[in-house]
């Protein structure tokens, strides 16, 4: 039951999913509850890949297949895990996009990134994010709908696992006093990174089983150097990560999966 909690919390935490009253007393929240919840996130990637899943499967059909209805159900799967989330990754993807963009100092750039309003680089980085997003699950489409379904299920929980990665190699440089991502930057412990695995392991297996091992390969490991390059990119300029800096791991390793995918699938 408190892994339950835990799982809840994540939720409650990372999505817009509505957990009051009785349940949100019963789940109960402390900055423990919360580092532990981090093994759980790739879970709440479960709940955002089935509303993904279920919204492009049910246009694709509704409007009867092809490039365009690809296009549409691409886009509108898109609007309904950003509407799920409350946008939560891709504002960190934008933030981080204008710190790293306008600024030369690791204080500036944090500044910035607190800022609200939204700047040239983020807007550019917004929306190339999601316009290919959506070019790529469209672009998986000729392969049969199922291609771009799997996609989805694959890339939304493995993509929240690499942020996890941050959080155990580089300290937290955000505001403590107001961050919300403080209690998890305290520590992961391996015990929950090993839980994040397992939440990815079902839709990998059934990514491998449906289009191929080699796809699933591609998949993972262009995913991987999309975290890894934002990893990097936190390391030599902030020294460590914020909050936002997660979501813009998580967004580009999304990213980087259905490009992986798209990739190996077009090479037969």
């Amino acid at each position: 039951m408190q892994a339950v909690r835990h799982y809840l919390l994540a939720v409650q935490f990372f999505t817009r999913v509505p957990i009051t009253g009785r349940l949100a007393e019963w789940v109960g929240y402390s900055p423990a509850m919360l580092r532990a919840a981090g093994g759980h996130f790739p879970g709440v990637g479960w709940l955002v890949a089935a509303l993904a899943v279920l919204v492009y499967a049910a246009l694709y059909r509704g409007l009867a297949g092809g490039a365009l209805a690809a296009l549409v159900a691409a886009a509108l799967s898109t609007a309904a895990t950003v509407l799920m989330t409350g946008g939560f990754h891709e504002d960190g993807l934008a933030d981080v996009a204008d710190g790293l963009g306008g600024a030369s100092t690791p204080e500036r750039a944090m500044e910035i990134m607190k800022d609200s309003r939204l700047g040239a680089f983020g807007a550019m980085a917004l929306l190339l994010a999601l316009l290919t997003k959506v070019a790529l699950l469209a672009q998986l489409s000729p392969h049969g709908m199922a291609a771009p379904l799997l996609a989805l299920a694959g890339a939304h929980p493995l993509s929240r696992l690499w942020p996890l990665i941050t959080i155990r190699l580089l300290p937290h440089v955000g505001d403590s006093a107001t961050s919300k991502s403080k209690p998890l930057a305290d520590r992961i412990s391996a015990r929950s990174l090993l839980s994040a695995l397992a939440w990815c392991l079902p839709p990998s297996i059934l990514v491998a089983s449906a289009l191929g091992v080699g796809a699933l390969a591609a998949a993972v490991v262009v995913s991987a150097a999309g975290a890894a390059w934002m990893h990097w990119r936190y390391a030599r300029r902030l020294q460590g990560f914020t909050g936002d800096c997660l979501g813009g791991t998580q967004q580009v390793a999304e990213l980087g999966f259905y490009l992986g995918l798209a990739l190996a699938l077009a090479r037969g």
